[in-house]
């Protein structure tokens, strides 16, 4: 498959977040970890005139309005996080039900409508949604660049084991940015 950018989309998942949950100190300490990456990605894609596609938790709120998840999910743990990557307004921005970014939403559409074939993906939980978005992804025939430093998740172990699964499993290129 011919990769440029020309056929590329960024894909940011699930960093409109709370953090309020078992173990979402850790997620928190990983993901401003990566923050500085993530940012350089976003101003990448802008640059390069490139899909800046969100798709986030619903938060039970069910409304693809960006505003209202970020005034749901901002406290002091997370607005460091929110503020530094929330979505401009000609972003794209979904809701999933479920852990995948492609599950029951209309991001394969939206690509296949933009001609995109190569996702740059980025996000967390790294071992949780952003593999099974990626694995929807390999199904569909995407080819992938998910970067080891712009992808965290609670634990470190399972962040490289769930890189490991893209690179042997989903043929991703997994080289940092």
């Amino acid at each position: 498959m011919n990769i440029s950018l020309k056929n590329s989309a960024v894909l940011l998942i699930d960093f409109i977040n709370d953090f309020n949950f078992e173990r979402g100190e850790r997620l928190l300490k990983h993901t401003k970890e990566i923050l500085p990456n993530v940012k350089r990605l976003k101003a990448f894609a802008k640059e390069n005139n490139l899909p800046v596609i969100y798709i986030n938790d619903h938060y039970n709120l069910w409304q693809a309005d960006f505003h209202k998840i970020i005034d749901n999910c901002t406290n002091d743990w997370s607005q460091e996080v929110i503020k530094a990557i929330k979505p401009d307004e000609d972003d794209y921005f979904f809701i999933k039900p479920k852990h995948s970014a492609f599950f029951q939403t209309p991001l394969h559409t939206l690509l296949n409508q933009l001609k995109k074939t190569h996702l740059i993906m980025s996000g967390i939980a790294g071992d949780i949604c952003i593999l099974f978005s990626a694995k929807d992804a390999h199904m569909y025939d995407y080819s992938l660049h998910i970067p080891e430093n712009c992808m965290a998740s609670n634990e470190k172990q399972g962040n490289e084991y769930a890189l490991y699964l893209m690179r042997t499993v989903m043929n991703a290129n997994t080289e940092p940015i």
